[in-house]
C-alpha cells in the first residue's frame, strides 16, 4: 500500500521561533524611469499560502489577486518609496535600501517586528531587530515573496498612471525597464522628470 503524499508549501518561514518574522523586497531597481518601491509583510504564525511566490514567476493578473489576498491575511503590510531624485543623488543602491527602511518604518508602526528577512546580500540594518540576508529571498520564503509582490503591484500601478501622462515611453508596457522601445522612445522624444539621469539612457 502506498503512502500518502503530504503536500508541503512552497515557500516556508526562516525562523520560526520569532512570530513577527517580516519579509522585504524591491522592485524597480533596474528601471530607467519612476521610483523604486519596496514593500514589508509580516504574516501570522503558521500561515501558509502556495500560490505566493517570487513575482517574476507569477502573470501581472495573479500578481494582482495575491496583493489583495496578502494585504488581507497579513498581520502588517507596509511599502516604502524612494524618488528619481533621490536615486539619482545617492545612488540606486542606497536608494533601494532607503525604500526598505521605509517600508518596515510602516510596518514597525502597525505591528512588533521580531526578526527581518531581506532579499539580496546588502542591507545596512536597524537598530531595533536582528536581519538576515537571503540571495533570491523571493523564490526561497513567504514573506519575502509576499514583500515582492506587494513592491511590484504598487509599482505597476503608479507607471501605469504615469504612462498616461507620458504615452510616448509606455510605461504602462514596460513599467520604465530598459526595453528597446523604451531607449528608442528617449532617444526620439528626450527625457522627463521621471527618467533616472544616473543611468544610461540610450
Amino acid at each position: 500500500m502506498s503512502k500518502p503524499i503530504c503536500h508541503l508549501p512552497l515557500l516556508s518561514r526562516f525562523n520560526k521561533d520569532n512570530e513577527y518574522e517580516v519579509g522585504v523586497d524591491e522592485a524597480g531597481r533596474g528601471c530607467l524611469a519612476g521610483d523604486v518601491y519596496a514593500a514589508a509583510v509580516i504574516f501570522p504564525s503558521g500561515y501558509v499560502n502556495d500560490d505566493i511566490n517570487d513575482s517574476k514567476k507569477l502573470s501581472p493578473a495573479k500578481r494582482e489577486m495575491l496583493a489583495e489576498v496578502i494585504r488581507r491575511d497579513a498581520i502588517a503590510v507596509g511599502v516604502g518609496i524612494a524618488t528619481v531624485a533621490e536615486i539619482d543623488e545617492i545612488n540606486i543602491l542606497n536608494a533601494s535600501m532607503l525604500a526598505m527602511k521605509r517600508a518596515l518604518d510602516e510596518v514597525r508602526g502597525k505591528s512588533p517586528i521580531d526578526f527581518i528577512l531581506v532579499d539580496g546580500n546588502r542591507f545596512p540594518g536597524v537598530d531595533y531587530s536582528e536581519h538576515h540576508c537571503v540571495v533570491h529571498g523571493d523564490a526561497t520564503y513567504l514573506s519575502i515573496a509576499a514583500a515582492s509582490i506587494i513592491a511590484k503591484t504598487e509599482r505597476d500601478k503608479a507607471m501605469t498612471i504615469l504612462s498616461a501622462q507620458f504615452p510616448k515611453y509606455a510605461w504602462d508596457i514596460n513599467k520604465g525597464y530598459p526595453t528597446k522601445s523604451h531607449r528608442e522612445a528617449i532617444r526620439k522624444f528626450g527625457i522627463t522628470s521621471y527618467h533616472r539621469l544616473s543611468f544610461r539612457l540610450e
